[in-house]
């Protein structure tokens, strides 16, 4: 399994290694101690969640409160889609800024999202399934959403795909909102979490909220 580091610090993508024959195709497209290598402490497990979308859904940009927020590992196991990371932490050097990821049924790649960056996936083909691995369980009063065709974001969704949102996701704020909110999580925090996680505590806060 090969990672890179994506430009939104906290974000990385894993590229499995494929074995195929005539029977088929053969992967580990999640492996805890290569993913704790680069990322400097291990995913602590307590959720997976799977959603199967038509061509155009767009889900996100999600986040959530720090402490305890949610890291996630994101793989494609059918279809296609658009991975975007974008980073919302109050003070960070690359607030604001994005990368995307396209994970699919060909490479196989999956990204990693640290506690504290907004997340968002567009389906690019009909039934595109999606699995994370999470690490806090479901508590939605501690979720929160910045609307994922916010101009200033700039966002790299293709032209010729329609989005497809979630009431919720449409009527979510802008980032600039967000921030006159109070909403977002701020950079000093996300640090201090992450210091911890790799010090080996397992327990940065209580488990409540998914991004």
């Amino acid at each position: 399994m090969k990672a890179r580091v994506l430009r939104v610090d906290g974000a990385w993508e894993f590229t499995p290694d494929q074995h195929a024959d005539d029977r088929g195709v053969f992967l580990e497209w999640y492996r805890a101690d290569e993913v704790a290598v680069a990322v400097g402490h291990p995913l602590a497990l307590v959720q997976a969640n799977t959603s199967v979308s038509r061509r155009g859904t767009l889900r996100g940009i999600h986040f959530a409160d720090v402490p305890p927020s949610q890291a996630k590992y994101v793989y494609c196991p059918y279809g296609s889609l658009l991975d975007v990371v974008v980073d919302i932490r109050v003070g960070s050097p690359t607030f604001g800024q994005s990368e995307a990821v396209l994970l699919d049924e060909v490479d196989r790649r999956a990204v990693y999202v640290a506690e504290g960056l907004g997340h968002a996936i567009l389906a690019l083909t009909d039934r595109s399934v999606v699995t994370y691995l999470l690490s806090t369980g479901y508590a939605p009063a501690r979720e929160h959403g910045i609307t994922p065709l916010d101009p200033e974001l700039a966002l790299p969704w293709p032209a010729d795909v329609e989005p497809l949102l979630s009431p919720r996701d449409a009527a979510a704020p802008t980032l600039a909102a967000a921030l006159e909110a109070g909403l977002l999580p701020a950079y000093e925090d996300c640090v201090n979490l992450y210091a911890q996680l790799n010090s080996g505590d397992p327990s940065p806060g209580p488990v409540t909220g998914p991004a």
